[in-house]
């Protein structure tokens, strides 16, 4: 079996690494990357859709990183206990008409014993900005 440590239960230094290599692979922009933090079913709810497994959450991603050019995303460690994280976070993108936008929101993260991710919930919200307000990125 994969093993992603850290692996739980978490303390506060092995949740923070958690969250700090998250950060670093969304920031890759690479989906098959992210992925592997995953179990093979994986569970996903990001904004209004549900997701489930590998294949469904690479297909996502990829979309996602068609639609929200120049992604650049900060996460923040919000809480940890046992097998779960709590975030917060924030990204900064640009559409195709180059209109800048910052995502705020919260994700919950539940892990199996390898420190795969089997559960990720994430509500987000998003606000138009110009490209002189941009704080990530630049």
């Amino acid at each position: 079996m994969t093993q992603r440590p850290p692996v739980p239960p978490f303390t506060e230094a092995t949740a923070l690494l958690k969250v700090q290599a998250a950060e670093d692979a969304w920031n890759s922009r690479d989906p098959e990357r992210v992925a592997l933090a995953y179990t093979q079913d994986s569970e996903w709810r990001n904004r209004d859709v549900f997701l489930r497994g590998r294949p469904e959450i690479v297909a996502f991603l990829r979309a996602k990183w068609e639609r929200e050019l120049d992604y650049r995303l900060r996460k923040e460690l919000w809480a940890y206990t046992g097998n779960r994280i709590s975030v917060r976070f924030e990204y900064e993108w640009h559409d195709a008409s180059e209109q800048w936008w910052r995502s705020y929101g919260n994700e919950q993260w539940e892990f199996d014993e390898n420190g795969l991710m089997r559960r990720r919930y994430a509500s987000i919200n998003d606000l138009a900005i110009s490209a002189g307000d941009r704080r990530l990125g630049r």
